[in-house]
């Protein structure tokens, strides 16, 4: 009896082709394996899921052109928390079981579908502050991760608690979201806030009975990638955005500004992400859960204010073509907001740990002050960009 390098166990001599097993196994694969790699079917969960992103970020840029900055940000926040949350536990369950065989991939496909399904119920939920479409795509997707966990405890014997605890938890989250459709339209706010709270609760509470093997580099691949999707998704709104400004205005000069202020911001925010290896950590002083936990959820501001940027950058793209309908603040806090944002979530939870000297963790917080002050600059997008240049050569200085 073999075991093969995704979990399965197989049978029978080396050289020849292994008998099929007579139930499908899904053991934990090995934390130290070499060349772990993102799969494709991960990718193609990935892209799946920029959908998604692209939808929560054109909702939030319109929410700002329309002046309902409140509202907006607390629909942003609440979507974009559906679509992390559901990328963020299948990434990590991936992560500790991947058979690769066809329950597995149609498991899998079930969650891409209701991904799919959440992103055609987004524009819904800003407009009209109707859940029902991306509830019923949020439950889908998860109530299929429940059953890989179930899967899970069935054959991985060692983390059997883990694994139910897991399925119990995230089947009783979907039931509560169900049940919070047909609630008073005052009992909504809370309820999520409850929900919101116990959905974050459940990986803490199941990890608690024992760890699920996971893997440093894959999971830092995993985050990687999925920063390199809503960072493309930015760039990917203000270009749309400033590409409909010049149809509809002769004047190069403001928007060549938000043009070169919104690329110069996309390229610094992956220079930033990208400065230090995220598997080190992972694979030394955030094994530990408290650290772990908080650099896996503090991800949720990395990923939430990249996106938003481009939302921003084109609501201020739209300002300078369309006029004052929008007050400039309003829209240069669009802009600045995110970034500040953005820099403050990637120093506190991915590069902090590694810097020792005051030299080299005291720059980042100044330049997110210094960003959100830009929101009242003739140019805020511009501004940040440059902020975040300097912020760039500094920080090179100073590790030099």
């Amino acid at each position: 009896m073999r075991t093969n390098g995704r979990g399965c166990t197989t049978t029978g001599p080396p050289g020849r082709l292994p008998k099929a097993p007579r139930a499908l196994t899904m053991r934990g694969r090995d934390p130290e394996e070499r060349h772990r790699t993102a799969t494709s079917l991960e990718l193609l969960f990935d892209l799946c899921f920029v959908i998604a992103v692209a939808q929560a970020s054109h909702s939030l840029h319109e929410a700002l052109m329309a002046g309902e900055y409140a509202a907006g940000v607390l629909h942003y926040a609440l979507v974009f928390f559906t679509i992390w949350w559901a990328w963020m536990n299948f990434t990590w369950f991936g992560s500790a079981y991947d058979p690769g065989d066809a329950p597995y991939r149609l498991t899998v496909l079930v969650q891409i579908t209701g991904s799919l399904v959440l992103a055609a119920g987004v524009s819904r939920a800003f407009e009209e502050g109707d859940l029902l479409v991306i509830t019923l795509g949020y439950v889908v997707s998860r109530t299929a991760l429940a059953a890989l966990w179930l899967r899970a405890a069935r054959s991985d014997t060692a983390r059997r608690r883990t694994a139910l605890r897991f399925a119990a938890g995230v089947t009783a989250c979907q039931a509560g979201w169900i049940a919070l459709l047909g609630a008073p339209e005052a009992a909504r706010l809370p309820g999520i806030v409850v929900l919101v709270a116990a959905e974050l609760a459940v990986p803490v509470w199941a990890q608690s009975a024992g760890m699920t093997p996971w893997h440093p580099r894959h999971i830092a691949e995993r985050y990687e990638l999925f920063t390199l999707i809503v960072i493309g998704e930015s760039v990917a709104a203000v270009t749309v955005a400033v590409r409909g400004a010049f149809d509809r205005h002769h004047g190069i000069g403001p928007l060549s500004a938000v043009a070169a202020g919104g690329l110069v911001t996309a390229f610094a925010m992956w220079w930033l992400y990208f400065s230090r290896p995220a598997h080190t950590l992972l694979a030394t002083t955030h094994r530990a859960h408290r650290r772990r936990f908080g650099w896996a959820y503090g991800h949720y501001l990395i990923f939430a204010s990249a996106a938003a940027e481009g939302a921003g950058l084109a609501a201020y793209a739209d300002h300078v073509t369309l006029g004052p309908a929008v007050p400039a603040a309003g829209v240069g806090a669009a802009v600045t907001v995110p970034a500040a944002v953005f820099l403050t979530a990637v120093w506190a939870v991915h590069l902090r740990p590694h810097q020792r000297t005051a030299a080299e963790w005291l720059p980042y917080p100044l330049t997110a002050l210094a960003i959100l002050l830009g929101t009242w600059s003739p140019v805020p997008a511009l501004a940040t960009g440059a902020l975040l240049v300097v912020l760039i050569a500094v920080d090179s200085a100073a590790r030099r």
